[in-house]
């Protein structure tokens, strides 16, 4: 057993140098947990904690956690398990706010050569029996809508609920699909198979690369993708494996988009939680002056119950060929997605090259140009029209939208 400890003072010079800075800790062979703990005022202070080993990522749970062990067969959620290769591992800490006066900090790092005792193993639940209808929308045969969510986040980051958990709850929901995008890791993903089955529900992969500069999603089963480097270079990642990336929330307030890039991801999250007010067209114009040939789709950002909104708030509608990660992919690539406010409500379609408006009698159908015309029954064909269209009510609040 050997114990390596660093402490000190992070100021605000410290993170204008750098929003990461790295601490060595020396691993020997035979090595089988690595142990380590952060310690801080939390006063007007947030620190971020990750970990790289001399074979590079292993893991990173941001403000979410003070501590984690890694061992080869487990880890803390948010960490790589694996044997822990001899050599000089990192310590990453992320000085995500500082006081003007600093904060001091310790940071303590123990191996050991036995495993630590595990705790005991979170229950898993009971699939749902009595699963809500799946909605029946007009589709292009042989294809059919799909309701789902994509952003969403496990103990793998900073949410309360476990990979299995989240499965449930999206399934009472009334999803057939959700997105997992845990905060710039990838140890859900192993969990996600499993899940999948057990409960029914198709399990995207995703991780949701995330910096000061903007958050963004990287969809699919994909290697890490390092948030350190420029938003540039998290599009050429996702690109070369076989992934999407999108623009989330961004103008979310303190985590709207800023960063410049060179050219422009495929898919912008246009309407997310924090769109409070649906009759504001912020969002609308953003996207527009984005990058108006960009894939609008939705999220949630599901964390925890009073924070944010429910899985399927905003739900995006996905014309899938299959029910599985890669089709639903596929699917939003392709862009075959619309967004609605709500799973049960109005829907706002484009099957076979028609808008198609759903459970939206009296409805106004609008353009960039302005309202178009009301919607009349339950089932409504408006016509094939290109270009973004949404759904509003008389007062202008969004119901739905589509590409």
């Amino acid at each position: 057993m050997a114990l390596t400890r660093h402490a000190g003072e992070w100021t605000i010079e410290d993170k204008c140098q750098s929003p990461w800075h790295y601490l060595p800790v020396e691993v020997p062979p035979g090595v089988a947990a690595l142990r380590v703990d952060l310690e801080y005022n939390k006063a007007g202070a947030g620190l971020d904690l990750g970990c790289f080993g001399p074979a590079g990522f292993r893991g990173w749970s941001g403000g979410a956690r003070r501590s984690f062990v890694i061992t080869a067969k487990s880890a803390t959620p948010g960490y790589l398990a694996g044997e822990l290769e001899p050599g000089l591992w990192q310590v990453v800490i992320g000085l995500h706010q500082i006081p003007a006066s600093g904060v001091r900090y310790e940071v303590s790092a123990e191996v050991s050569a036995s495993v630590p005792r595990a705790g005991e193993a979170a229950g898993q639940p009971p699939p749902l029996v009595d699963r809500p209808p799946r909605r029946d929308l007009p589709a292009s045969d042989p294809m059919r809508w799909l309701a789902g969510d994509l952003h969403s986040h496990t103990v793998h980051s900073d949410g309360v609920l476990t990979v299995p958990e989240l499965a449930r709850f999206a399934v009472e929901r009334g999803l057939d699909f959700i997105a997992i995008t845990d905060h710039n890791t990838i140890s859900h993903h192993g969990e996600l198979p499993a899940a999948a089955a057990a409960h029914d529900i198709v399990l995207v992969p995703g991780q949701e690369v995330t910096t000061e500069r903007g958050h963004a999603n990287a969809f699919g089963s994909l290697p890490w993708v390092d948030f350190r480097e420029s938003p540039d270079a998290w599009l050429t990642q996702t690109e070369e494996g076989g992934g999407l990336l999108s623009v989330n929330h961004p103008y979310g307030g303190q985590v709207a988009w800023t960063a410049p890039m060179r050219r422009r991801p495929p898919l912008i999250e246009v309407w997310h939680w924090s769109w409070l007010d649906l009759r504001w067209t912020a969002p609308l114009s953003w996207w527009l002056a984005w990058h108006p040939e960009a894939i609008g789709v939705g999220g949630s950002d599901w964390h925890r119950p009073g924070s944010d909104a429910p899985p399927g708030s905003p739900t995006t509608w996905v014309l899938s060929e299959a029910a599985d990660p890669g089709a639903v992919l596929a699917a939003v690539g392709a862009g075959r997605v619309a967004i609605a406010a709500d799973r049960n409500g109005p829907a706002l379609l484009r099957v076979d090259g028609e808008l198609v408006a759903v459970g939206a009698d009296g409805a106004i159908l609008s353009n960039c140009d302005g309202p178009r015309r009301r919607v009349s029954g339950d089932v409504a064909r408006l016509g094939d029209t290109a270009g973004y269209h949404r759904l509003t009510d008389p007062a202008g609040t969004t119901l739905a939208l589509t590409n």
